[in-house]
């Protein structure tokens, strides 16, 4: 093994597997994009790492040779595996390409929920096939076939195993908590959400992975998998985002900065900055909207994928006519900053 390698990314976690000894998930307390080549050279030597994108074994007893060439921001960490009572399990990932096991998945997930990469910026082709249902409990991941066993065991133990969700996803607090951001309900963010540093998601908001906020944001709907809501947009109380698979898969639905998506209301298209979507109006790709000049006259119809990436547009519904109408946005959202400021 040389003495640097080149890597991707590499996590070094701590595997669930089921009574068949199946990964069923992983957790990566030390999770590195762009890791430093000396360090991952000692890793792979002591994994008997050789190519490609990769899930193998490391004993505990071999930690405390690494420390020397582990990163600073990472030291605490390792120390705190080296204690540990089990094989650690690695992922390196050489190029970025789709995953082929759930380790890689998991490892995916982290990067993006520890903002170390942006939605769209790496390749989860085929993740959500390679994920299973499991049952989150008070006692981490259950595979479903085993669950009816460890029920049993639980109350021979005169203890309750609470299964919280039935689900492919985890939430996103059990493995990761990103600096300055508040979440009212945490089982309504899945693990692979980016939440940039001052967002808010209040009880109703959600936020699906490979999607997220840039900055400080308002959320109170919902953003759907692989959508962006810029800096300093509002996402009023049950409003909603079309996800990119409910698109069709080919358009990338996002909200620019300092947009407001009123309550109740929703969108199929990509907006620009400084938008504004009524409450209670849903614009998808294909509704036409008819284009109002400044004093209010029809000087056009497009269909909103047409106007998709323009700022300054107010979308809203006639209340008279009930045609969907677009004109100029005379005005823009401004976030309380002490709102958005979660130290």
């Amino acid at each position: 093994m040389p003495h640097t390698l080149s890597l991707h990314s590499l996590g070094i976690g701590l595997a669930t597997r089921n009574r068949r000894g199946d990964i069923i998930e992983v957790f990566f307390p030390v999770v590195l994009r762009a890791p430093s080549p000396v360090f991952a050279a000692a890793l792979a030597a002591a994994c008997a790492y050789k190519e490609g994108n990769a899930v193998l074994s490391l004993s505990t007893s071999v930690v405390p040779e690494l420390l020397a060439s582990a990163p600073q921001d990472i030291l605490s960490s390792l120390q705190a595996l080296a204690g540990a009572q089990v094989d650690l399990t690695v992922m390196f990932i050489a190029t970025d390409a789709a995953p082929a096991c759930i380790a890689e998945v998991y490892l995916k997930l982290h990067l993006l929920s520890h903002r170390l990469c942006k939605p769209h910026s790496l390749n989860l082709t085929g993740a959500f096939g390679l994920l299973q249902n499991l049952a989150w409990t008070n006692k981490g991941a259950i595979d479903l076939a085993d669950l009816p066993a460890r029920q049993l065991e639980a109350r021979l133990q005169g203890e309750l195993l609470e299964v919280m969700s039935v689900d492919k996803f985890p939430k996103m607090s059990n493995y990761i908590v990103p600096k300055g951001v508040r979440i009212a309900h945490t089982a309504r963010v899945r693990l692979g959400a980016y939440l940039g540093e001052g967002t808010t998601i209040m009880h109703e908001g959600f936020v699906n992975f490979n999607a997220g906020t840039e900055g400080p944001a308002m959320v109170e709907g919902r953003i759907s998998a692989g959508v962006m809501i810029g800096s300093g947009s509002d996402l009023g109380g049950g409003c909603s985002t079309m996800g990119t698979l409910s698109g069709g898969g080919t358009e990338v639905i996002s909200v620019g900065r300092d947009c407001l998506i009123g309550a109740n209301a929703g969108i199929g298209f990509p907006l620009g900055d400084r938008c504004i979507v009524e409450a209670g109006l849903y614009v998808t790709a294909g509704t036409k909207v008819l284009l109002l000049d400044k004093d209010n006259q029809v000087v056009g119809t497009r269909k909103a994928r047409e106007l998709a990436g323009k700022s300054d547009l107010l979308f809203r519904r006639n209340s008279v006519t009930g045609a969907v109408e677009c004109k100029a946005n005379k005005t823009a959202i401004a976030l309380n900053e002490e709102l958005h400021t979660h130290n």
